[in-house]
């Protein structure tokens, strides 16, 4: 592990560094709950929660759609060097912890998590801290998992409920390049399908460390009405290494008829989910070498959440001659309840800072998309036309709570927000060696905000005159919104030649934004300095992002699959919904670029080795003016000696975002018999601040994989996780906390530190660790037909 961590790191200093200044974008705060200040001082920072229009259809075009065969789905034509395609045996054969790792066999991606495994993961790509899902679209079986004005962030895309030996495939592209990939896609998409058929029923019973256990069942249904149908149920339970047990009680449920193929066929699914939790969130470093906590340790017992999810979707597809027909539908209703606590007594020294979300939504949606193939002077054309259109039906908002007891709404909405997309997209076979597709679409976006905050739940303040003032923006920051963007997009691939292909690949993206922010009229966190309403900024609905790739492909060598991708991103903002202040930060604009290599070697058919590194080099460009100010104000004479100016200088480093990922894999054995695998991943060091002054370590993990397979399709499996027992951080934050046994808590109360340094707090690395060493065993076998 330490060659391979030295090898990473020394890939890492080959990134150049560049920043470039520009004007700076407002921040605009929709819903934080601090006490009144200034408005020029920065509120006391929460941790940016470190921050995907066709689904399936995108996967599948439908004059080329995967189609089952002996081995498995066939991959749609790849556009770009980036593009990859994995079969579901493949996404299994690697081991993973948790459902949403088995996706980190996409070259780049890091999935994480530091509040539990009920919350939506922690997703890192392309130099990309992507929260919770903002600017990577999700898709299972046509159906978007990323949710637009969530209440705890923009795109928050929860892929819990994923039952990994249900996947047929996983496409996944990169880069806003394909024109059917809209909202949250300038960082890449990644659709994933189920199966449509199972040939034979089975089961798998796992436990292991930490009170881990998980039973799966999947019973096929054979000539059920003129198709086929299976059923598959799941429960999981765990605890984790934490002081206070996680509790994780999960179930999960599929059942799905379909009759024909993808591209010439039709299926219904339902899927239904349900997950509670507790959450040892991330704790700040100086609690654990003060022996305060221990490592496993937490500073709120009474965090945690619940989540639901229920869903109904269908798939009609249908080939005749040179036109192709695909039209996907779907229903989802879905629930969020978390509460948390990361800065500990910073805002209610009294009280504590926990607070409470809640995200109630009905989504209804279709996509349709038309395919015709044809001649222009001889030459073979292929078009395709979609249409997207999406509506969700929320009820959100952010309370201050105790122990799980809510007291004060500082928001409370419903919201409607609809939108349309229209896609084309055209591809020419100029010549053999020379192909182009060229194309573009439009999207449009309405949102409608209604406040239901009521006076008595408004956030209540101590006004300059030291009588009580409520907080009651609701009835001013109601209203409409609407936006339209046009992206085009455009690619071209060369070759192949001696089995090796060349790409170019332009195009630009876009990313909505939290609709509350984009209607907002006043603050929600802070009172002037006459104990008036702070006016702000509105934000824009819909942010765009220009990028462009060049790479390779190349299959020269027998049994090796290898490419090489140069990139470029440059979003307009980086608009990401911090949803544990309940504030839209509409930062400034960002520019990425990096390279990526990919290996997948098959050298005999019981043997295949997997490599891939992304090195990314990710800055702001102008200049963070609201920071300065802040900056100076801990610069004065009486904040200065405290020291909270270290880390809050502004800077250009864009915060959380990896420079270099990389993950090697080595899988071994055949269909029976002895089997084996091996999973290392690495993740480097990050900047946790503007300025640079706090960084992330670098994390490296080994999983490991040995088991045995007998003909009559029983099975024996070990998971060994984390086996050189790294000691590192799944996740870290920077930012400011305040702990009771801090010397400034004690200065705050009593008046005696200056309020600019006490809306700060101690700045400090937040971590949650790795988890120690933990092994799992699996007994599987068959059940019968129905």
């Amino acid at each position: 592990m330490s060659r391979l961590s030295l090898f990473a790191s020394a890939l890492a200093l080959s990134a150049a560094t560049a920043a470039h200044a520009q004007q700076a974008l407002p921040t605009i705060n929709i819903g934080a709950h601090r006490p009144a200040r200034p408005t020029h001082v920065a509120a006391p920072a929460r941790p940016q929660q470190p921050r995907a229009t066709s689904p399936v259809a995108a996967v599948s075009r439908p004059v080329a759609a995967p189609a089952p065969v002996s081995d498995g789905p066939k991959p749609p034509p790849l556009t770009a060097a980036s593009e990859s395609f994995f079969t579901g045996k493949q996404v299994n054969s690697l081991p993973f912890t948790r459902p949403a790792e088995a996706l980190e066999i996409v070259p780049g991606l890091v999935v994480s998590q530091h509040s539990g495994d009920g919350k939506a993961n922690q997703y890192f790509l392309r130099g990309f801290n992507l929260d919770h899902g903002t600017d990577m679209a999700l898709y299972l079986d046509g159906v978007p998992l990323n949710m637009r004005t969530n209440g705890h962030a923009q795109g928050y895309a929860d892929s819990n409920f994923l039952i990994p030996e249900l996947l047929a495939y996983v496409l996944a592209r990169k880069g806003p390049y394909d024109a059917q990939d809209g909202d949250f896609s300038s960082a890449g998409s990644i659709y994933l399908q189920y199966k449509d058929k199972i040939d034979k029923g089975f089961f798998a019973l796992t436990g292991g460390s930490f009170a881990y256990g998980r039973a799966l069942a999947v019973a096929p249904y054979k000539d059920f009405a003129g198709g086929s149908a299976y059923g598959a149920v799941e429960a999981q339970y765990y605890n984790g290494p934490w002081e206070r047990g996680d509790n994780l009680r999960r179930i999960n449920s599929v059942l799905r008829w379909s009759r024909g193929t993808e591209a010439d066929g039709a299926s219904v699914t339902f899927m239904g989910y349900a997950n509670k939790w507790y959450s040892t969130d991330q704790i700040p470093e100086r609690a654990v070498y003060s022996g305060l906590k221990s490592l496993w340790g937490t500073l709120d017992a009474t965090d945690g959440g619940a989540t639901s999810r229920f869903s109904l979707s269908a798939r009609w597809s249908e080939t005749s001659g040179d036109h192709s027909t695909r039209v996907e539908a779907y229903a989802v209703r879905s629930t969020l309840e978390l509460l948390n606590n990361f800065t500990y007594f910073l805002a209610h020294p009294d009280l504590g800072d926990q607070f409470r979300q809640f995200d109630y939504r009905t989504m209804i949606g279709a996509n349709a998309q038309h395919g015709i193939r044809w001649d222009s002077f001889g030459l073979p054309v292929e078009t395709l036309i979609g249409l997207q259109t999406r509506y969700d039906d929320i009820r959100l908002g952010l309370q201050d709570s105790i122990r799980r007891q809510p007291y004060d709404a500082i928001r409370n909405d419903a919201v409607g927000e609809g939108s349309v997309g229209l896609w084309t997209d055209t591809t020419v076979r100029w010549a053999p060696w020379l192909k182009t597709v060229a194309g573009g679409r439009f999207d449009y976006y309405a949102a409608s905000v209604n406040s239901i905050q009521t006076l008595w739940d408004a956030p209540k303040f101590t006004a300059s005159t030291g009588l009580a003032a409520f907080l009651w923006t609701g009835p001013f920051n109601s209203g409409t919104r609407d936006a339209a963007i046009f992206s085009p997009k455009a690619s071209i691939i060369l070759g192949p030649w001696e089995k090796t292909e060349f790409f170019a690949n332009y195009g630009e993206g876009m990313h909505s934004t939290d609709a509350r922010g984009a209607v907002q009229r006043f603050s929600t966190s802070e009172l002037s300095e006459s104990d008036g309403f702070v006016p702000v900024a509105r934000i824009p609905l819909l942010v765009k992002s220009r990028g462009a790739e060049l790479g390779l492909r190349t299959k020269y060598i027998e049994g090796l699959d290898s490419s090489v991708a140069f990139f470029w991103l440059n979003l307009d903002s980086e608009n990401q919904f911090v949803g544990d202040e309940g504030t839209t930060t509409f930062g400034r604009p960002s520019r990425r670029y990096g390279v990526e290599i990919a290996n997948h070697y098959k050298p005999a058919s019981w043997i295949t080795f997997d490599g891939d590194v992304s090195l990314v080099q990710a800055r702001f460009r102008g200049v963070d003016q609201q920071q300065a100010l802040a900056w100076i104000d801990l610069l004065s004479p009486e904040a200065f000696p405290y020291g909270t100016y270290l880390g809050n200088a502004p800077g250009n480093y864009l915060i959380n975002s990896p420079s270099i990922v990389a993950m090697g894999g080595l899988e071994l054995g055949e269909a029976t018999g002895w089997f084996g695998a091996l999973k290392y991943r690495y993740f480097g060091r990050r900047p946790l601040t503007e300025d640079g002054y706090l960084t992330s370590p670098a994390t490296g993990t080994f999983n490991a994989r040995l088991g045995y397979r007998w003909e009559d399709g029983w099975k024996l499996q070990l998971d060994a996780f984390n086996i050189f027992n790294s000691r590192s951080d799944q996740i870290t934050y920077g930012y400011g906390s305040l702990l009771p046994s801090d010397a400034l808590y004690a200065q705050c109360l009593a008046g005696v530190a200056p309020g600019s340094v006490c809306g700060v707090g101690v700045m400090d690395r937040h971590f949650k660790p790795v988890e120690p060493p933990a092994v799992r065993v699996t007994l599987g076998g068959p059940l019968p037909a129905f």
